[in-house]
């Protein structure tokens, strides 16, 4: 009986070693399973992205740009073992003072004395002429694209750069403000993204020092000092600092000295239609004082090869200066109708034409300045214009001539004339602070309204110092005539304009919004209205001028005023 029972307990014991074994089994596998699920969680990925697919490089000859702490959108080329850039990317990243002529293959750079001239696809470039020698060609085209020359760009540019292989990359500096760096405390590698698994950029050894662009709980993005942004653990960084960098200077930047005044300037055109329109000078200026620049309309575009009208006059010139009074002779673009201004300024041999033809008469009148009043171009000739003022500003300040430019207000699509370069070239910039409405207006309105005339200075001294600028406020008045959805007016000067207002009987009240004399009346179902130009107008736009701190004020034109606005401008110049 005993010995069944004992089988029985045995018999028990060996049926339950199998689940026993499964279960120990299952523990083991899940153990080791759970074990390489950890091992992988925690495990460091070897996958390695391909570099040129990280920097977006799609041929042998690209190069990838890193400025500061960013992978840029463009690409440098690699050309004969230099590096170049686009010439858009170089005047809209860089500097946009290299000017491209594609009609005579020219590069060219002006500075304050001197003008640099390449011809595109030669080695070396010549300063006012005397030859230059490169190691590399400064401007070629690769396709229909033109590339400058890293290193011909930086003869004339403020930045620093370092070209790396594998893959063709350059690290570009333009700022030098402190930067957060950190050095690697063991060999690690700089990876895409955050995390383990993510692919591997580069590796980096113990003593590195990298950049630090941001910082995470565990990982921080970081930039390698040969352009390779990417994140790196935080436990493998160590010694954090901050890195101030001296500043690469290898151009200096040139002193663009300006002429002026050494008191306000009051500037007033002499319109002159022909040599007898001298002859008006001393009827004008008869009640006229504390003017000391007259601008005559001397000059024109004649021709389409840079050639002059001119209605000059020594003794004209030589009895102003007898009056302590200069003389800034105006060259206008609307003389003939047959003038094409984009076809001159698009030309530098023609450019450069019209600018001796300039120099000369500014020579042989004894000329004080020149005042440059270019209307109507179209956007495309900006950038020739600009160049003109550029090249132009050379000559005068070798021959020590007051450089001024007319402008419009600046509102609405005028931006090309590129006021802020004037501002740095030029010794006046010169708003015509008029036309508001003008004779092809669709409605009747003010010449010049207050509002009209702020905007205009504060659009303008927001890119031209103050001390520059120079205001014009119109001499004439607009007598407006509305028929149903036609509007006429004609320019007339201040008495005829007070002459208008007496003989209609028309009761002129002041008008906050423009702040000028307003009035109106209607006779046989047309409405005729006038907003005075007169000495409470012109007082009240001189105290914003003054209120501004500009240079001065100019006048369009004399002969138009009446004898009080005088007074009211001198107040204004002597405070």
């Amino acid at each position: 009986m005993s010995k069944k029972k004992k089988k029985n307990k045995n018999h028990s014991f060996a049926k339950a070693i199998p689940p026993i074994i499964a279960i120990l089994l299952i523990l083991i596998i899940g153990g080791v399973y759970g074990y390489s699920m950890v091992k992988e969680h925690f495990a460091y990925s070897h996958e390695r992205m391909d570099l040129n697919e990280y920097y977006g490089l799609s041929s042998p000859d690209e190069v990838a740009v890193i400025i500061g702490d960013e992978i840029q959108d463009f690409k440098a080329k690699y050309i004969d073992g230099y590096c170049y850039f686009d010439i858009d990317t170089v005047r809209s990243r860089f500097n946009q003072r290299f000017y491209l002529d594609e009609g005579e293959g020219l590069i060219i750079y002006v500075e304050p004395l001197t003008i640099t001239t390449v011809h595109i696809s030669e080695p070396g470039y010549s300063i006012d002429g005397a030859s230059q020698s490169t190691p590399y060609v400064p401007a070629l085209y690769d396709g229909d694209t033109l590339f400058l020359a890293c290193d011909f760009v930086q003869m004339y540019t403020n930045y620093e750069y370092h070209y790396y292989e594998d893959p063709k990359r350059m690290q570009v500096y333009t700022d030098w403000s402190p930067r957060d760096i950190a050095s690697i405390k063991k060999d690690t590698q700089i990876r895409y993204r955050g995390g383990n698994k993510s692919d591997v950029l580069t590796d980096v050894a113990e003593g590195d020092t990298v950049y630090i662009l941001d910082t995470m709980e565990e990982w921080s993005g970081v930039r390698t000092q040969d352009g390779i942004i990417g994140y790196v653990e935080n436990k493998r960084l160590d010694n954090y600092d901050t890195e101030t960098p001296i500043p690469f200077t290898s151009y200096e930047e040139p002193e663009f000295t300006s002429i002026s005044l050494d008191e306000k300037v009051n500037l007033t055109w002499h319109s002159i239609a022909g040599p007898a329109g001298n002859d008006t000078l001393w009827e004008f200026m008869a009640n006229a004082h504390d003017v000391n620049v007259v601008s005559p309309t001397w000059f024109g575009l004649a021709d389409n090869q840079g050639g002059l009208s001119d209605y000059g006059s020594v003794s004209y010139v030589q009895s102003l200066h007898e009056k302590g009074i200069q003389v800034w002779g105006l060259v206008s673009n609307f003389v003939s109708i047959d003038i094409d201004t984009y076809t001159i300024l698009s030309s530098t041999t023609t450019r450069r034409t019209l600018i001796n033809n300039l120099m000369g008469v500014a020579a042989a009148y004894d000329l004080d300045g020149i005042n440059i009043d270019f209307e109507g171009l179209t956007p495309e000739c900006g950038v020739h214009f600009i160049q003109f003022i550029r090249e132009l500003s050379v000559e005068c300040r070798k021959a020590q001539v007051i450089l001024s430019v007319d402008n419009y207000v600046p509102i609405g699509n005028t931006d090309f004339y590129n006021r802020a370069e004037q501002g740095v070239y030029a010794d006046y910039v010169i708003i015509m602070g008029y036309d508001e409405h003008y004779a092809g207006s669709v409605e009747a309105g003010s010449v010049a309204s207050i509002g009209y005339v702020t905007r205009g200075l504060e659009n303008t001294i927001s890119e031209v110092d103050p001390a520059k600028v120079i205001n014009g406020i119109p001499f004439y008045t607009r007598i407006w005539d509305t028929s149903g959805a036609e509007v006429s007016s004609q320019a007339v000067d201040m008495v005829t304009a007070a002459n208008y207002i007496a003989d209609h009987n028309i009761a002129t009240e002041w008008d906050e919004t423009t702040c000028q004399n307003y009035g109106e009346y209607t006779s046989d179902g047309v409405l005729h209205q006038v907003w005075l130009e007169d000495a409470d107008s012109i007082k009240v736009k001189l105290s914003v001028m003054d209120a501004h701190n500009i240079a001065g004020v100019a006048s369009w034109r004399i002969g138009m005023e009446t004898p009080d606005i005088w007074d009211v401008i001198a107040d204004y110049l002597h405070g």
